[in-house]
């Protein structure tokens, strides 16, 4: 089974600068985006043999994430049932025989990390959500989770030390989450991989010098491990800041 996830920073923008024929190329099973940026009624996507699940943002042209699966789920679920984090359309979950799916779009500390604090307590919050539905089944969850866990993560760690993305606080939070049984499926086959980054800055020709972050990943249950088979890092597949990551399952 393959998976794929994406920030596509801006569908339609994305749409002009290839994601259709990387959508065809991949024939993903499950194919996740993030940051969409869309209201409903914004776009309209053929994507044969696919089912599509949206979770708009009420704020226009922000946020929003969005499943495309070729097998329909028995349910789908859209944010984390609390008010205060289901208004930015950042949360699908789809469920299947034997796992959860969920995207996630996690909300970004800002410049000056003016909403650090709020992001603490989304990661509580996600945290519960994951461990609840674990309670039932294995959970897969993927999507941009706004962090670099490590110092290998990024290209310039010292320099980034205490801005968004890179606090100790945000990678605290993402300890936590692994040491509560989820694998980083990439890390998981290539534990001290450098370079390996799924974002970089419009600015400085970051991409060109390779100056990026790792900040997409795929996570999944502990319960899963036996039934992981590669992650993977599509580095030369543009079309936005993000490339797109993957995960293949044994079935």
């Amino acid at each position: 089974m393959k998976l794929i996830s994406w920030n596509v920073n801006g569908l339609r923008a994305c749409m002009g600068k290839g994601f259709q024929d990387f959508f065809r190329e991949a024939d993903a099973d499950i194919f996740c985006i993030q940051e969409s940026k869309l209201q409903e009624g914004q776009i309209a996507m053929e994507l044969e043999g696919y089912c599509q699940y949206w979770n708009y943002a009420m704020k226009k042209g922000y946020s929003g994430t969005a499943i495309f699966t070729k097998k329909k789920p028995l349910g789908e679920f859209y944010g984390i049932g609390m008010q205060e984090h289901d208004q930015e359309g950042r949360v699908i979950t789809l469920e299947y025989e034997d796992f959860y799916m969920v995207t996630v779009y996690t909300p970004n500390s800002q410049e000056g990390l003016a909403r650090l604090s709020y992001r603490m307590k989304w990661e509580e919050d996600f945290l519960a959500y994951l461990k609840g539905l674990e309670n039932t089944k294995p959970v897969i969850v993927c999507g941009d989770m706004n962090v670099a866990h490590r110092e290998i993560d990024l290209k310039n760690p010292k320099s980034n030390r205490k801005n968004a993305g890179f606090t100790d606080e945000e990678r605290e939070k993402f300890s936590q989450l692994l040491e509560s049984g989820f694998i980083d499926t990439f890390r998981h086959f290539y534990p001290e991989q450098e370079g390996a980054y799924s974002w970089w800055s419009y600015r400085f020709k970051a991409r060109e010098k390779n100056a990026g972050w790792r900040i997409d990943y795929f996570l999944v249950s502990a319960a899963l491990e036996g039934r992981l088979e590669d992650a993977v890092i599509y580095k030369d597949i543009f079309g936005s800041d993000h490339c797109p990551v993957g995960l293949m399952l044994k079935d």
